[in-house]
């Protein structure tokens, strides 16, 4: 007789963490703004918003970050080959845009012996990334693959809402429906392991994270809470809402010295276009 899985929580062994920054976007719900600019490198509190996510991966000891660029690529391209990320951030230009699990599976060798931060890094969060990490690695019921980042949202049916059962493991999905049960949604950020990435290696067919990979994982991805803030940068309004929210204390990167490429990015014209809604 097969015994029962143990979904006891239980310390599991820490493995090199990398990272993923999906970065390639077209921004369309942003336009105009984005006609010139990426979304990825929107200002907030007048940092890039990719530059959060290259610091939190870095304060998360990841050893290695992949950026993967499209739209605007030479831009963003512009952006990551500056000396405060050489030899720790990459980035691969998609000329046909692969989708999440694509991706994972073209650089899969770079992923395959850690743990995966995997972030669309158009969103913008405020947590305890240190906490998310430590749970995953501590914490999250043994017979799960991967931890998922979770907020409460005041648009439900926007977004993806989840369902969990009693030690948080997510049980059902509802992406973007009517009515949802509740306002729990998937924050697009994720912890996985070398597992759940050898499956995505060894099914092409999967190319959506969403709807072709997170279904077949139901009962085995553990949730994590950010109880502080999460914003899908995706439209006007959430660009402004990041703007008008606390500011998050700034790295030591910040310490380093102004290079040509901060100087033309505070003179471009995104700032003041910015400025001016924040106004209206």
């Amino acid at each position: 007789m097969t015994p029962p899985i143990s979904t006891a929580p239980v310390k599991h062994q820490a493995l090199p963490i990398t990272a993923l920054l999906l970065a390639a976007g077209f921004g369309t719900r942003l336009q105009p703004y984005t006609n010139d600019w990426p979304k990825c490198l929107m200002p907030v509190h007048g940092l890039p918003l990719l530059q959060y996510w290259l610091e939190t991966t870095r304060k998360m000891g990841a050893s290695q970050v992949l950026v993967n660029l499209h739209y605007l690529a030479s831009t963003v391209e512009a952006f990551l080959k500056r000396p405060r990320f050489r030899n720790w951030v990459k980035f691969v230009y998609e000329p046909q845009l692969r989708g999440t699990a694509g991706t994972i599976r073209a650089n899969y060798s770079l992923f395959a012996q850690s743990t995966l931060l995997l972030v669309h890094a158009d969103n913008y969060s405020q947590c305890d990334f240190n906490a998310f990490l430590h749970y995953h690695q501590t914490a999250r019921p043994k017979h799960c693959l991967m931890t998922m980042m979770t907020f409460d949202t005041l648009t439900p049916s926007s977004c993806g809402i989840v369902e969990t059962d009693e030690l948080g493991v997510v049980n059902a999905f509802y992406e973007k429906v009517a009515s949802p049960p509740s306002n729990r949604a998937n924050g697009a950020v994720y912890l996985l392991e070398p597992e759940a990435l050898a499956w995505i290696n060894e099914h092409p067919e999967a190319q959506d994270f969403s709807t072709q990979v997170l279904p077949r994982f139901l009962g085995r991805i553990a949730t994590w809470h950010n109880d502080q803030l999460h914003i899908d940068i995706g439209t006007v309004e959430s660009l402004l809402a990041a703007q008008n929210s606390r500011a998050i204390e700034r790295s030591n990167t910040d310490a380093l010295e102004v290079d040509d490429w901060e100087k033309m990015f505070v003179a471009h014209p995104i700032h003041r276009q910015l400025q001016s809604l924040l106004n209206t």
